[in-house]
Parts: structure tokens; C-alpha cells; sequence
């Protein structure tokens, strides 16, 4: 990574404004997946170490820009402080008077967390006069909220504008691993894309087909090649307007691109549903695929196995059905057990892995799923954009 490091900074006895990403499942007033948070932990630690006093801010699920007590950061400073072992003194509010004065009368033990940065209408504006606010907090600014790293917001931008700036070691780390999968894979380079639309996740097949020596493709999304190919496809979820985009990608890539070779269907999205195996060219009509069969499994992990570095993003499934996650499962296993350097982004796929226990088993997950795909596309994330150079 060639961007400034929180380790190049002086932190001894300077307030630091942390932007984490604490976007994390609450329920009934408890964080259910505390990963982010975890994942934030070096950095908080590396801060408090090295004689700073980190002032941390965060947004927490979409709030409409005004206060929402569903949305309110007191679970994730509870939480945050049986994780830290250390003071979290968690503020009312984000910025003004009230936010100054505890910042002034704060004993410096610890951390601050301040509330919820979307609970104003100037974060996502990234209005100049919010920023102005939150850059006086602090003498320094540190980044370290990846998944985030694509939205131009007064938190992720705006700030970093206004003062010494640096990247946080998540981000320094996120950045050294998918730079690694993008521009030095060792070979072979196996990527894995799932999910439902190939509009979504066009710019990143191009992107992957430019370096990957196999792309294998599950989930939704290749239903639109298999109507572009002719196949039978039921009433599987394919997109008209696509067709000619999946030919042209077809024809470019050849064999690098695999399709599955048998998918499970049935004639209902929905637990308990009668399901049956069948060929990808040949879904009956009035059922609709919602998985990848056990031979594209056994396909996909020959691929798998002999793989030396792995790009993994969605499922190859309805994964939140039980019926219909197997092949998601399989592949999970099957990255899990490779000796690659593996890379997973994007929700479902981590969701597979944590659920699978074999998180522990991975090279990398990212904690960023959107900004992960448009990084590997190419696109310039203006969170990181912003920093410095180093």
C-alpha cells in the first residue's frame, strides 16, 4: 500500500477521530455478529499504545439523517468495551457544544465513541460545515473503515481533507490483499462469483477475466448465460437486456469461464420445497434454479484445489435457505481446505464461512463487500482516494 500508514503518524498524547466501520447486525439491543468491531480492535490498540486518544465515529445501519433510536451506537460501545477491556464513553451526539465540552473534560483513559454520523443530514452530503465540526474534534484523522472506503461522505472524505490523514491497519490490510489478488496473483488465480445479476457485477467479471485463469460462475447471475446459450431455463431468474453482454464475455474468455454443469431447482424460493437435480440445459418448465448441483461442486473444486490464489465473492445460491445452500457450502469447504491465498468479500460469502466456522481457515475476509467489488473493478474508492501518499 502506498498510502500514509497510522504507523508513520506521532500519536503521543494527540486526539485522533477514528472512522470505523461499526455497521453491525443490532437486535433487541445486542450486537448479533461483532466481526467488525473485532476486526477494528489493532487499530483502537495501536492508538492507545502509542499515547493517543482515540475519538472513534462510525454510521450504523440508514437512518434518514436525523436521530432514530433504533440506530443509536449504545450496543456497539457496550460491546466494543467488553472487547477493548477499555473505558468506551459513548456521546449523545456527533458534533457540537456538548460533544467539544466531553471531549475537553474527557481523562483520556480509553476511547470516545460518538453517535451515529448518519443521524445527520451532512454526512452523506458530505456538507462542508459538518466536516468543519468533526475535523475540530481531533488533530488527527485516521481511516480505517473499508467497507465504507467507497462513499464520499463528510466521515470518509470531508474530514480527510481537513487534517493529517492516515490509513488504519484494516484498510492498509484490505488494500495489501486485493492488491495482491489484482496485480501480483500467484498462479493459478481461481475467481469465484455468485449472486443474482450480472448487471450488478459486469465491470468486475471484465476486471477478473483480465487476470484470472479461471472465473467460475454460480449463483443467479448464470442463468443469463445459459438463455444467451440457448439453454432450457424454466422460470429461472434471467436478465433480457444482459444476453448479448454474456455472449461477447463467453466468446472473449473461452474456457476460462466456467458455467455449472447441473443445477438444483424446484418450483418455489421457499424452505421445504420439492427440489430435484437436473442438467443446466435442461430446467423444466415452471421450476426455476436456486443452486449449483453436486457435480458443478466437484467441478468447482478441481478448480479449487489446484489453485495457488482465490477471489471469492456471493453465493452460489439462495444461501439463506437451508434446501438451496449446499453449494455454497461446498465451495466454502473447499476454499477452506485449499492452500491458496484466499480472499472472500461480500455478505453471503462471509455469512457462509462464519456460519461454517472455517473463517479462522481463510487468508482474508473483507469486512468490505461493496467496496471490495468495485475495487477489484477498478473503480477509485474516494475514501482512499483521499489519503495521502506515504
Amino acid at each position: 500500500m502506498n498510502k500514509r500508514s497510522v504507523r508513520d503518524l506521532d500519536l503521543m498524547n494527540k486526539r485522533v477521530l477514528v472512522r470505523v466501520d461499526f455497521n453491525v447486525p443490532v437486535k433487541d439491543g445486542e450486537v448479533t455478529d461483532d466481526t467488525r468491531i473485532r476486526r477494528a480492535l489493532p487499530t483502537i490498540r495501536h492508538l492507545l499504545s502509542e499515547g493517543a486518544r482515540p475519538v472513534l465515529v462510525s454510521h450504523l445501519g440508514r437512518p434518514k439523517g436525523e436521530p432514530d433510536q433504533k440506530y443509536v451506537m449504545d450496543p456497539v460501545a457496550a460491546r466494543l468495551q467488553e472487547l477493548l477491556g477499555e473505558p468506551v464513553e459513548k456521546l449523545d451526539a456527533a458534533v457540537g457544544p456538548e460533544v467539544v465540552e466531553a471531549i475537553d473534560d474527557w481523562d483520556g483513559r480509553g476511547v470516545v465513541l460518538l453517535e451515529n454520523s448518519r443521524f445527520y443530514p451532512g454526512e452523506t452530503s458530505n456538507d462542508p460545515g459538518f466536516a468543519d465540526q468533526l475535523a475540530a474534534l481531533a488533530d488527527l484523522y485516521v481511516d480505517d473503515a473499508f467497507g465504507a472506503a467507497h462513499r464520499a461522505h463528510a466521515t470518509t472524505v470531508g474530514v480527510a481533507e481537513r487534517m493529517p490523514a492516515a490509513a488504519g491497519l484494516l484498510m492498509e490490510e484490505e488494500i495489501d490483499y486485493l492488491d495482491k489478488v489484482l496485480e501480483d496473483p500467484e498462479r493459478p488465480f481461481v475467481a469465484i462469483l455468485g449472486g443474482a445479476k450480472v448487471s450488478d457485477k459486469l465491470g468486475v467479471i471484465e476486471s477478473l477475466l483480465g487476470t484470472a485463469d479461471s472465473l467460475l460462475i454460480g449463483g443467479a447471475m448464470g442463468f443469463t448465460f445459459f438463455e444467451a446459450l440457448g439453454y432450457e431455463i424454466g422460470d429461472s431468474l434471467v436478465e433480457d437486456d444482459y444476453l448479448e453482454e454474456a455472449k461477447r464475455l463467453m466468446e472473449e474468455s473461452g474456457e476460462r469461464l466456467v458455467l455449472p454443469v447441473d443445477v438444483v431447482v424446484a418450483e418455489a424460493m421457499e424452505e421445504g420445497a420439492e427440489s430435484e437435480t437436473v442438467a443446466s440445459d435442461g430446467i423444466p418448465s415452471g421450476k426455476m434454479g436456486l443452486d449449483i448441483g453436486p457435480e458443478t461442486v466437484d467441478l468447482f473444486e478441481g478448480h479449487i484445489s489446484g489453485a495457488s490464489t482465490i477471489f471469492w465473492n456471493g453465493p452460489m445460491g439462495v444461501f439463506e435457505i437451508d434446501d438451496f445452500a449446499k453449494g455454497t457450502e461446498g465451495v466454502a469447504r473447499a476454499v477452506a481446505e485449499s492452500e491458496a491465498t484466499s480472499v472472500v468479500g461480500g455478505g453471503d460469502s462471509v455469512a457462509a464461512v462464519n456460519k461454517l466456522g472455517l473463517e479462522g481457515r481463510m487468508s482474508h475476509i473483507s469486512t468490505g463487500g461493496g467496496a471490495s467489488l468495485e475495487y477489484v473493478e477498478g473503480k477509485e474508492l474516494p475514501g482512499i482516494a483521499v489519503l495521502p501518499e506515504e
